[in-house]
């Protein structure tokens, strides 16, 4: 019945592919076969050379990390972050996530948690990006979601065209726990949509470690790569 409704509806409304623009054909959501194909995906967590997690290494304890892509300069895949931050397109995120959750071997996670928007921004947004993906993550994997422990308490600007110090300073201190009995013993994904020098990412786990005996590991859509 599903399959009967998507093929009426691609009649009048026809479903393309996000980063090509070609009809997706029925089996097909979001991206195209050929695009998924071509995608430059991370693989570095299914070896020891983890490049997601050398992003942090002497900066703070992750237990794991792993990224969906290369976020490259000029690559068509870079419309799919587009998308799905500006272009009120939520379901992007959550494809997203299902694709990471098939493939990443994390194991004895308590919580994913998406790095939080202030609520000024998810009023203007209509959604958390981070939290879409944390969504597609949680579907496949069963993990339950928590955006209520880790809040942004201060409205910043974009990190986009800010430097690496910029970044940190735009964020080292606006992240606050609500409740530190809930991640105690706990072993948590922090989810973010691009890392790109880790400045958020940081900032939320500088806050996180404040709570006892807490484990952390890291999932995100892409990586920035020149």
């Amino acid at each position: 019945m599903k399959n009967f409704i998507t093929h009426i509806t691609d009649l009048f409304y026809p479903r393309i592919c996000q980063v090509c623009g070609k009809k997706l054909y029925l089996q097909e959501e979001i991206l195209c076969t050929e695009c998924i194909y071509d995608m430059p995906r991370i693989n570095s967590y299914l070896t020891s050379e983890n490049q997601v997690k050398n992003i942090f290494t002497g900066r703070f304890p992750v237990e794991n990390a792993a990224a969906l892509l290369f976020f490259k300069k000029g690559s068509a895949y870079r419309k799919l972050i587009h998308k799905l931050k500006y272009k009120k397109k939520p379901e992007i995120g959550i494809y997203l996530g299902h694709l990471l959750a098939e493939d990443i071997n994390i194991n004895n996670i308590n919580y994913i948690v998406p790095v939080p928007l202030h609520h000024r921004k998810k009023k203007i947004r209509g959604y958390n990006q981070s939290e879409m993906f944390a969504q597609g993550i949680s579907e496949i994997l069963n993990i339950p979601i928590d955006t209520q422990t880790l809040i942004r308490s201060s409205f910043t600007h974009t990190q986009t065209q800010k430097t690496r110090y910029e970044r940190w300073e735009n964020v080292k201190s606006v992240f606050t726990i609500t409740d530190k009995k809930k991640f105690q013993d706990k072993h948590i994904l922090l989810v973010d949509d691009i890392i790109t020098t880790g400045a958020t990412l940081e900032g939320c786990s500088l806050a996180l470690l404040k709570i006892k005996s807490i484990k952390i590991s890291i999932a995100a859509i892409g990586i920035a790569s020149n």
